[in-house]
């Protein structure tokens, strides 16, 4: 019955995509729709084209699903190209984290998601990210100091600021990073006046620390916890393929 279900639903979207609507199969469409609401068996559709393609990713998605736990043991064990890149995560993240409490820093969490957006396939393309995150944020704190006044007008303005900067976020972020960054950072910032009002010096001083902190402490990770081997693996895996 599921996999009934599933060729009913590919079906549909195969319709739905092909531009012209075809009349004969819309009524098949609504009779097969009727049918597999009322008590008999799923009404299993024939093979149609692109259908057979779209089954064979489900049953692809299924099977990563189904072994998922054991390819994350499996990743994460001696020798594998994903145990550098988890330790030099938790490594940079865990003395973000740290290095931010001691200071007295009011959100370290803030420094563990800066450290964390760091990291790249190699050290050159980390750094880089580095300075777009860092860069992104510092001009956004500006942002956010530019609208804070008018986003505590009225709570619909707060709202209305929230929404634009989600988009912008959306829009940017694929496209160029640090604009993106520069989205995100006043859009987290006002999420934080839903609670009520906080000091504008402080929150625009924790943000800079924690971004500067946790851009110096996660590069600093990125540098020490090497992955040397991975230029090996890449020109295996290209042969391979």
């Amino acid at each position: 019955a599921r996999r009934a279900l599933e060729r009913l639903v590919v079906h549909a979207e195969t319709s739905v995509l092909a531009g012209t609507p075809d009349p004969a199969d819309a009524a098949r469409l609504r009779e097969w729709a009727r049918l597999t609401r009322a008590r008999g068996p799923v009404p299993t559709p024939p093979p149609a084209p692109g259908t057979g393609a779209e089954l064979f990713g489900l049953d692809a998605e299924r099977t990563a699903r189904r072994g998922s736990f054991r390819t994350l043991l499996r990743g994460l064990a001696p020798g594998s190209p994903l145990l550098p890149v988890a330790a030099r995560t938790l490594v940079g993240c865990a003395l973000a984290g740290y290095v931010c409490s001691a200071v007295g820093v009011g959100r370290p969490y803030w420094a563990l998601v800066t450290a964390a957006s760091l990291y790249q396939a190699n050290v050159t393309l980390s750094w880089n990210r580095t300075l777009q995150r860092t860069l992104g944020n510092l001009i956004g704190v500006l942002v956010f100091a530019a609208v804070l006044p008018a986003a505590r007008a009225t709570p619909l303005a707060l709202i209305g600021f929230c929404l634009l900067f989600a988009f912008a976020a959306e829009a940017l972020i694929t496209r160029n990073y640090w604009l993106g960054s520069v989205a995100v950072t006043p859009m987290a910032l006002l999420v934080l006046e839903y609670a009520g009002s906080h000091p504008a010096g402080e929150l625009i001083g924790d943000r800079v620390l924690d971004t500067v902190i946790g851009a110096a402490v996660g590069f600093l990770a990125a540098v020490l916890v090497t992955n040397r081997r991975a230029t090996g693996r890449v020109e295996r895996a290209l042969a391979d393929a």
